[in-house]
């Protein structure tokens, strides 16, 4: 967007300077306008690309439920995004808010204009407006965008908790058996030497361990981030790897069923959100086959979409995939027989949401001490081994 400086007059006379951001000049008279000064010359001093590539998500969340605010009191749309444009703290917001202006000043529907920033809004978002735009339900549908995005942030927060502790702790465990074996194990070997007595296993063991951690600690440090590379890549090149990792994903002990209890929910949420605002029912298959992550889940998705497309009842066409437990067919059964499917499926991703906070409080509360006795073993296992030969030496000097 533009950036003027420009040369302006007050009500009482006084001549006022300075820079604004506008996408022209007359909507630089505009903002002007609204805090009573009166243009009389302005110059282009710098020009900020309006391309915008990404956003914060929590950014995003804010111009829509401030835009659903403005329309739902009766604002204009092009009013509703100036005001956006002028109160946003971030060039970026104000970059999105003035591109999403200019576009529909130009003669561009809502819809359209949000589709030229795929970067910043999803697929599914883009097709919810234009559903919106057409039956006449914008307030209603940007309202429910907002509570989708919401969720979806708070089950991306509760993924991130789920995984952070457990990595926490197995870093500091490495950590600590790092330091032992490259400088406390060392320190000691000599002394054990020097006692003059044969040295049980577990203590050659640790010594030989501890070797392998002096002489390679550079491949010990560097195989956990070459492995990980090597895995994506071999994930990116060979669908089947893919596949099957994403197979692991799901059977993974203890974090398995909370990763598919939390794709379910977001599949149930993003089909109710879509089928409630008009969006055909093999349209919204469609995207929420596309947004769902894993790709086990996805074939699964496409499989009861091309039986729902071939006349068969949804819930059948679900059930015939082991993938899906009881209760969502039981739900989905419900919500064909009712007319009701949009609240069936907002009754499995809040019955899903709900389980997820327990299974997260479980999970957590499971690692923390397996953790803590794992931390116990390695410690335990240096420590009698390093202290048994010193053990045996005093008791045999008090004999």
């Amino acid at each position: 967007m533009p950036q003027y400086q420009y040369r302006a007059t007050s009500i009482d006379g006084n001549i006022a300077k300075g820079r604004v951001e506008a996408l022209h000049e007359i909507d630089l008279e505009a903002q002007l306008k609204r805090i009573d000064l009166v243009l009389l010359s302005a110059k282009v001093v710098a020009a900020r690309s309006k391309t915008i590539k990404s956003m914060p998500k929590r950014e995003i969340l804010g111009i829509l439920f401030q835009l659903e605010m403005l329309v739902r009191a009766g604002v204009p749309i092009l009013d509703s995004l100036a005001d956006l444009r002028d109160a946003s703290e971030t060039p970026a917001g104000r970059d999105l808010a003035g591109g999403l202006f200019e576009k529909i000043e130009a003669g561009a529907t809502l819809g359209e204009a949000v589709g030229s920033f795929p970067g910043i809004f999803s697929e599914t978002v883009i097709n919810l407006i234009r559903s919106g735009e057409v039956t006449g339900q914008l307030p209603d549908v940007l309202k429910e965008i907002v509570r989708s995005l919401k969720w979806q942030d708070e089950m991306a927060a509760q993924t991130k908790k789920l995984l952070t502790y457990p990595a926490f702790v197995l870093v500091v465990i490495g950590g600590v058996v790092f330091f032992l074996m490259i400088y406390l194990v060392p320190q000691l070997v000599g002394f054990l030497t020097n006692l003059g007595q044969e040295i049980p296993l577990q203590t050659r063991l640790l010594i030989g361990l501890s070797n392998i951690f002096v002489h390679y600690w550079w491949l010990i440090l560097s195989m956990p981030p070459v492995i990980v590379v090597g895995i994506l890549s071999l994930s990116a090149a060979f669908p089947g790897v893919r596949y099957k990792l994403h197979q692991l994903e799901l059977v993974f002990p203890v974090l398995g069923p909370v990763m598919k209890k939390m794709t379910m929910a977001r599949f149930a949420d993003t089909l109710a959100l879509m089928y409630k605002t008009g969006i055909p029912l093999i349209d919204g298959l469609t995207y929420c086959e596309k947004i769902t992550g894993n790709q086990v889940i996805q074939n699964a998705i496409r499989r009861a979409r091309e039986r729902v497309v071939t006349g068969t009842a949804l819930s059948d066409a679900f059930a015939k995939e082991q993938l899906f437990p009881p209760f969502v067919i039981r739900m989905l059964k419900v919500g064909e027989s009712t007319g009701a499917l949009d609240k069936s499926l907002a009754n499995i991703s809040y019955f899903y949401s709900r389980d997820i906070d327990e299974s997260i409080a479980k999970v957590q509360a499971m690692i923390e001490p397996a953790l803590t006795v794992v931390m116990g073993l390695i410690l335990g296992w240096i420590m009698l081994a390093v202290l048994g030969p010193i053990y045996d030496t005093i008791s045999k000097m008090k004999t």
